[in-house]
């Protein structure tokens, strides 16, 4: 590339609305030859269109939910019909947004891509969140409140029953998500949660498989497996949890034969890599070279399950985009899995790359 393209750039990166003539006139050249080596710039992906936007290497972009998580921890065993004494904490929720913070804390360049209502909720997500993403392509709409997600956990800290209102999600439509395609064009990494509705999920597939861009899709919940489509093809990395995966394929998966073949199923479907996790039976994943079974780690105390998947999904992409080795990509997964069940919050504040190594070397 020439001094002139540099200097392109350098007119492009100060201002990206800059009309050709003027940035011409900067130039000393002529409109005509600015306009051949903007072309140019453009199809060599240094530029992207108009307004002229520069590729952000690097960039995760995670679309989906993004609410405020109210937890209610019992403090003696549930009792039905009457009241019973709970401790409350309400926080930033949402599997592409806590995916979003597990992955800043981690030191990547995140973006979220959502709609919140313009309350009072989408505030405790804002103050919980600007620090470790960017929240510039979340839109405040008036038509409907901010996600909510609200769990009853039990005197251990498992989950008895959760309630989540997720339908602003269903605004999340192509249409919506196409006034941002120069964005994820540009993207080391697109995540994308099944809170977004089945006609989303597929628009984003085709595009990453057409301008072959690493997708990850992360399953929320079993009634929402029917928002993945028939074919996989076009996702880089596929995660979901046993029920999940037993409501997509229609059939139970009792043995580690079953869980080992529900992977290749939904290889064969299109999935590059599928993570199917279980618990404290561990994770069952591979791709097209093999499928392998990966023990739960040894755990101190559990103290709540809330964030434990969307810390497995986050940690398993960040090893991803680091080139870790397969065996190393889940076990960083469940490394942060682990961790984040011992903390009492959806996304733990010790979090940090260094960290998460430090955590998988004393874990092996």
């Amino acid at each position: 590339m020439g001094r002139k393209e540099d200097e392109v750039l350098e007119l492009i990166r100060r201002n990206p609305y800059m009309s050709q003539q003027e940035m011409a006139e900067r130039l000393k050249i002529s409109r005509p030859s600015l306009a051949n080596m903007i072309s140019s710039l453009i199809r060599e992906g240094k530029v992207l269109g108009r307004a002229y936007m520069l590729p952000e290497k690097g960039t995760v972009i995670c679309i989906g939910g993004a609410n405020v998580d109210r937890k209610f921890l019992l403090s003696e065993p549930l009792q039905m019909g009457t009241s019973n004494p709970v401790s409350a904490t309400k926080s930033a929720g949402g599997v592409a947004r806590n995916i979003a913070e597990n992955l800043g804390r981690l030191g990547h360049e995140v973006k979220l891509l959502s709609v919140v209502g313009r309350d009072n909720d989408w505030q405790t997500i804002e103050e919980g969140s600007a620090a470790f993403m960017s929240l510039e392509l979340t839109e405040t709409l008036r038509e409907l409140p901010t996600g909510s997600y609200t769990a009853v956990l039990d005197t251990d800290g498992e989950m008895m029953f959760a309630m989540a209102d997720m339908e602003i999600c269903d605004l999340l439509t192509p249409e919506h998500l196409s006034r941002y395609e120069s964005v994820l064009l540009s993207a080391a990494l697109i995540v994308i949660d099944l809170n977004c509705p089945a006609e989303t999920v597929s628009f984003v597939q085709q595009l990453a498989e057409s301008r072959e861009i690493p997708l990850a899709v992360i399953a929320v919940s079993a009634p929402k497996m029917d928002r993945l489509g028939a074919t996989l093809r076009g996702i880089t990395w596929f995660v979901c949890n046993m029920d999940e995966a037993e409501s997509y394929i229609g059939e139970p998966i009792k043995t580690d034969e079953q869980w080992r073949h529900a992977v290749w199923e939904f290889v064969d479907l299109g999935a590059r890599n599928v993570a199917i996790t279980a618990g404290e039976r561990g994770v069952m994943a591979g791709n097209i070279q093999s499928v392998q079974h990966f023990p739960a780690l040894p755990i101190e105390e559990m103290t709540d399950v809330t964030g434990a998947g969307d810390a497995f999904s986050s940690a398993l992409l960040h090893g991803y985009l680091n080139t870790f080795a397969f065996p190393d990509v889940v076990k960083a997964g469940l490394t942060n899995a682990i961790k984040t069940l011992e903390s009492p919050l959806t996304v733990r504040t010790e979090l940090t790359a260094a960290g998460l190594k430090n955590e998988m070397e004393e874990l092996q």
